[in-house]
């Protein structure tokens, strides 16, 4: 059997948001019994969304797929306000597992456009955040995808007020060359007071970025829906080594590990720790896994209150109990 040290990228996996979404899904089953009803993936895993699913989560497209007066929980991603609007109509019990990160874009966006701004959102046509973000302000929101778009953006006047936002899972070198070219055509537009693009998302690149010196080969637990692990497969990529995105170990071709003893490995913000283990264990049964080691870069504290729904009725059981 041939030797592999494997490196684990060091954070990895769920972040706060994610961990919140997910445990209000659970948090929600456990108070009041399936059916829960979820519009969209809670979060960008299908093994996430499967193991939900066996618990008693339904997952839809559009609230008009659910029954009245049901209880629905909006994914992390985030939803436009004609969505709460539609909820509002099927008086449907909502419970909104958007990160507060994502909310934080939201909030800018209704601020800017009550303040006559026109908005340059960057980020990627069709993501369930970027969708749920222009729903804010559709007709003051322009997308832009890279830095190529800018040149073909409006023509926009020096006295029309103007801003910029951003998708929070994005590649943190990919944003900020677009960030320039907006800047050079646009050197009156706003930033937002605070970096948009998420802690998270931001530390575990730097991770790659780190894990990808010392491995030949990256692998990335997530899945291809989910931006923020594409983004990681591309900055190990960008940092020298040969990288490639798995949902779990089922994916692995053993070609690309073809003259590779050091191998590295992470995962999306979207998923579970259990799916790291279970590659390790995958590689451990086929090479003398001689060392697993942690490259860590940043140590990560952050977490998120339950939504207020589920905050209270926990309190009231609390309470109860305590009688």
């Amino acid at each position: 059997m041939t030797d592999l040290e494997i490196f684990l990228a060091a954070p990895r996996g769920y972040c706060a948001g994610v961990d919140r979404a997910v445990e209000t899904v659970e948090r929600a089953l456990e108070l009041q019994g399936a059916p829960v009803y979820v519009r969209k993936q809670i979060v960008h895993n299908i093994h996430v969304v499967r193991d939900l699913e066996t618990r008693g989560a339904i997952f839809v497209d559009d609230v008009s797929e659910i029954p009245e007066g049901a209880t629905v929980v909006f994914s992390a991603h985030g939803v436009a306000p004609t969505v709460h609007a539609d909820a509002q109509v099927r008086r449907l019990d909502v419970v909104d597992a958007t990160c507060p990160l994502v909310t934080k874009v939201h909030s800018e966006a209704k601020r800017y456009d009550a303040r006559g701004y026109k908005m340059l959102l960057i980020g990627h046509e069709g993501h369930e955040e970027v969708v749920g973000t222009m729903g804010e302000a559709p007709d003051a929101i322009t997308l832009v995808e890279t830095a190529e778009d800018v040149p073909l953006l409006p023509a926009f006047s020096e006295d029309q007020p103007l801003a910029y936002l951003t998708q929070t899972t994005l590649s943190v070198d990919e944003t900020r060359g677009i960030i320039a070219a907006l800047k050079a055509r646009y050197p009156w537009i706003h930033s937002p007071v605070k970096e948009d693009i998420c802690y998270a998302t931001s530390n575990r690149q730097a991770a790659v970025k780190e894990l990808a010196k010392e491995v030949e080969l990256v692998l990335v637990i997530g899945s291809a829906n989910s931006s923020n692990s594409c983004r990681l497969v591309e900055v190990a990529r960008e940092s020298g080594a040969a990288s490639h995105l798995i949902e779990d170990e089922t994916e692995i071709d053993l070609a690309w590990l073809d003259g590779v003893s050091r191998m590295g490995l992470t995962s999306g913000a979207s998923a579970p720790e259990r799916l790291v283990r279970g590659v390790i264990a995958w590689f451990e049964q086929r090479y003398t896994v001689t060392s697993v080691t942690e490259v860590e870069t940043v140590h990560e504290d952050v977490s998120f209150n339950l939504p207020r729904p589920i905050r209270r009725a926990l309190a009231v059981i609390d309470a109860d109990a305590a009688e």
